[in-house]
Formats: C-alpha cells, sequence, structure tokens
C-alpha cells in the first residue's frame, strides 16, 4: 500500500533550516493507531496528514501527530501542508479544517507563504515548578490555559544560554514553555521547549508564535514585526496581529518527494487510501 509522501523544511527559504515536517494526502483516515504509528516512524515534530473535506468552509481535513501524540495545533506544518497543495494543485489559498482549532488558511504571500492561526492570548501568572527547572529565571511568567506559557527574558544572550531540565519539564505535562527576549537581528527571538509532546526542542513553533503576536504586539505597540527561533537549525518568521489572528509569514522547501510503504490491511479494510 503506497501513500505520498513530502517533506518540507518550513519557515526556511533553504534546505536544512526551518522546522522539518511531513505532509501525507489522504483518500480517506486511517485508524488512529496507524496515523500515529506513521507520525513515530517519521520522527519529526509533527507529520501533518490530509483529507478533503466534504463540508463549505474548507478544502481540507488537517491532523497532525508527532512521534508521541496527536496535538490540537500545529503552525508549521500547516504551512507545509500549504506548500504542498498549492504547489501541486495551484491557486492563491488553501483552507483546512481542523478539530481543535478552527479553519486554517494558508496562502501565497510575498515571503513565500502565510499562515492564520487564532491568537492565543495569556495573562500574567507565575509557575514557580517550571521556572525552577528552565536553568534561569525569567523577568516574568505568562500563560494560556490550553498550555502555552510565556517566559520573558532579559535579553537575547539570555534565552540563547538556556539549558534546561528537559525530562523535569516534560513530568509537567505536554505544555510549550516559551522562552523569549527582544531579539538583536530580530524584532523577538525564542526558544521553544515541548518535551511533555515528545519534542525536547522544537525548531520553529507557529503556534508559539501564535500566542507570541499578541504578547509582544503589546509590548512593542505596533501590530508587525519579525521573529527569531534560535533553535539549532533555526528559523525565521514575519509576525502580524490582525483581529483574533496570528498571520506568521514564510518560505518552505521540499527536501524530499516520495512514497510512504504502508502493510497491507493497515487501512483497517484494505481499501485503497493514497490521494
Amino acid at each position: 500500500m503506497k501513500l505520498p509522501y513530502w517533506h518540507v523544511d518550513a519557515f526556511a527559504d533553504r534546505p536544512f533550516a526551518g522546522n522539518q515536517a511531513a505532509v501525507m494526502p489522504l483518500d480517506d483516515w486511517l485508524p488512529d493507531e496507524v496515523l500515529q504509528a506513521i507520525g513515530e516512524e517519521n520522527n519529526f515534530a509533527e507529520t501533518a496528514f490530509v483529507v478533503k473535506d466534504a463540508g463549505g468552509d474548507a478544502d481540507w481535513q488537517l491532523r497532525w501527530f508527532t512521534p508521541a501524540c496527536e496535538i490540537r495545533l500545529c503552525g508549521h506544518a500547516t504551512l507545509a501542508a500549504g506548500h504542498v497543495l498549492l504547489g501541486r494543485d495551484g491557486g492563491d489559498r488553501v483552507r483546512f479544517r481542523t478539530r481543535k482549532a478552527g479553519v486554517l488558511e494558508v496562502r501565497r504571500s510575498a515571503a513565500g507563504y502565510e499562515l492564520a492561526l487564532p491568537a492565543i492570548p495569556t495573562a500574567r501568572s507565575d509557575w514557580p515548578e517550571a521556572v525552577a527547572l528552565l536553568g534561569a529565571e525569567p523577568e516574568e511568567v505568562w500563560r494560556n490555559p490550553d498550555g502555552y506559557g510565556i517566559y520573558l527574558y532579559a535579553n537575547e544572550g539570555a534565552v540563547r544560554a538556556l539549558d534546561p531540565d528537559l525530562r523535569g519539564l516534560g513530568a509537567l505535562g505536554d505544555d510549550q514553555f516559551i522562552c523569549t527576549a527582544p531579539g538583536r537581528a530580530s524584532d523577538v527571538v525564542s526558544r521553544v521547549f515541548v518535551p511533555g509532546g515528545g519534542v525536547d526542542e522544537d525548531s520553529v513553533t507557529g503556534s508559539a508564535h501564535a500566542a507570541l503576536t499578541p504578547f509582544w504586539a503589546a509590548r512593542l505597540g505596533r501590530d508587525s514585526f519579525t521573529a527569531h527561533q534560535a533553535s539549532r537549525r533555526g528559523g525565521d518568521l514575519a509576525c502580524r496581529l490582525e483581529g483574533d489572528r496570528a498571520w506568521l509569514g514564510g518560505a518552505c522547501v521540499t527536501v524530499v518527494e516520495g512514497t510512504f510503504r504502508l502493510p497491507d490491511g493497515a487501512d483497517g479494510g484494505g481499501g485503497q487510501v493514497a490521494g
């Protein structure tokens, strides 16, 4: 059984940068345990699965799997899916229906593509157990009850120097630990740790920037800014707050296009599943 497969570097204008995602269009949904096994086999931060949507307000249904679990929102793999489908099928925009994040849109832009995610609000908070594991005391902590935490540091050097206790953070749950500061070459810099979700340090995290966009727009006093995620691979984003949407712009590069071979009968019914 053969499934189409793309490996995309998202939020990158060259291979070996940005965040890796697998994109796999299907004719019908496979059993969840098979989707999870494929996500584990791909071993990227996320694998994006898409199936044509029969509804009227989206083109495709979209789900994301890390090597460990299904997640509620992923930005870079959505951008990667838009890159694949717009490149394959043409057009200027594509809309995705998701289970928990509503309808998401990817469209072509001067930067390559831009992605609209629901802006994630955060409120001033505290979490001493997490702070003790980050490796340095942040100046402020802001959190959203859905598991997004922003940890504000004084400068980029402090963020780059962090050496967190990843096992300890993972034991706290699948929260995103978003460590951020004013940037040097960009307006904002960040690093994002999600060990409880199977990703120790994410390369470039769209969903984290859905929280960082309203946070920094308020601090900077303007609705748009540039951002750099200072992971080993690194990636750059153009962030813009527009109403209740965080628009994230960036490029994508296809690294591999090929076929994923699935054992016969893994779809639960022996039918054709490849898009």
